[in-house]
């Protein structure tokens, strides 16, 4: 496949499912890995990519690539990341036959925010249902390789010691907050050059991220035409790609306290987010998916935003304790309007919102600890 290597040059890994720039941020601080992963996403920003060292590879080619490379020390996805097994387990088998011929012992650790049991409905049909059993035995199998497990969020601490028996050697709650953005508390833009500050915008909202039903993108459409009413002046901006991108792109044309920026490069984003004076994400829970955690809530409370969000994410009760606003999952048009103008009406400034936030960020401190380099910048 493209980008694939035939030797990784460092000796520790992270095997993802899928890139995107937050995890390229995250490099830059994390200590120096090669990235192992099947497909980019949609917010991938390739002007990040300059000093890590990338490998596009299937599972066939992750496996060819873990035989012929020295690892150390591989970060793989959650075990109840279903759509990562083959590959994940696939890596994991090799670093073990590699093993009894003599190579060292990887150490393996992951990250885990996941929130609901894939595993609890039992599927109608028998081909599913022979899939999932097959699942079931690849991430008991990976589960038990761990050596060690850093939690996002405490229900996902929960989920894992109901779901699996015995629990890795290490295991550790990081609750998954940022830390204050740099570009929140000086001129410069992410890429590095100086564009000067952009303006607190009292009235904008801002939707970030996928344009997808199950991030309630439909909802704040619905919804908008009565938080105007309630809130003249308000402005939404909407900032991401997705399946109603369309009814994005209708909205924007109809109305012109809607504007849309589509795929944006990650110096935009941020500009987007320090501009913002609410976040509103209403995710709600779609089939065997619910929202782990909320990239786009992450970014936006690290760059001071009111967050408007569901009950949905694995940090709405220390949201509600920051005095954001958490709605229930299954709210309708009338209360996600509510819960917007709430925002908007709240005169909290953004320093007053990043003080809440930790001096470190907690996806970089779970980094770090995953293999015992916390409080370590590489």
């Amino acid at each position: 496949m493209a980008g694939e290597a035939p030797i990784l040059h460092h000796q520790h890994v992270r095997l993802y499912e899928q890139v995107r720039s937050a995890h390229l941020e995250r490099a830059r601080e994390l200590a120096p890995a090669a990235i192992v992963y099947r497909v980019k996403r949609y917010d991938f920003d390739p002007s990040l990519t300059d000093g890590v060292e990338l490998a596009q590879a299937d599972t066939l080619a992750a496996a060819r690539l873990a035989m012929r490379s020295r690892i150390t020390r591989v970060e793989v996805d959650e075990p109840l990341y279903l759509d990562s097994l083959p590959r994940t387990a696939a890596v994991l088998a090799v670093l073990g036959m590699k093993r009894l011929g003599g190579a060292p012992r990887a150490e393996v650790a992951t990250y885990a925010i996941e929130d609901l049991d894939p595993f609890a409905a039992r599927p109608a049909r028998v081909r599913s249902r022979v899939r999932r059993s097959i699942e079931r035995v690849l991430a008991g199998y990976i589960w038990h390789r761990l050596d060690t497990v850093v939690y996002g969020t405490s229900e996902a601490d929960a989920l894992y010691n109901t779901t699996f028996r015995r629990a890795p050697r290490r295991q550790l709650t990081v609750e998954a907050l940022p830390s204050p953005c740099a570009c929140a508390s000086d001129d410069a833009s992410t890429d590095g050059s100086n564009e000067g500050p952009v303006e607190r915008d009292s009235d904008g909202v801002l939707f970030l991220g996928s344009f997808s039903p199950r991030k309630g993108f439909a909802d704040v459409l619905e919804a908008w035409p009565a938080i105007v009413s309630r809130h003249p002046g308000a402005r939404l901006t909407l900032v991401g790609a997705g399946e109603l991108l369309p009814e994005a792109r209708a909205a924007a044309a109809a109305d012109p306290s809607i504007r849309l920026i589509v795929d944006p490069p990650r110096s935009v984003v941020h500009e987007e987010l320090r501009r913002a004076h609410v976040l509103v994400l209403p995710s709600r829970r779609v089939g065997a998916w619910r929202e782990q955690v909320g990239l786009p809530i992450v970014e936006g409370l690290a760059h001071g935003c009111e967050i408007v969000t569901t009950s949905e994410t694995g940090i709405a009760d220390w949201l509600i304790d920051a005095g954001h606003v958490v709605l229930p999952a299954d709210v309708l048009s009338a209360g996600l309007a509510d819960g917007v103008v709430d925002a908007l009406v709240n005169p909290r400034s953004p320093d007053e919102i990043l003080a809440d936030l930790p001096d470190v960020d907690g996806r970089i401190a779970a980094g770090r600890a995953l293999f015992r380099e916390a409080g370590v910048h590489p």
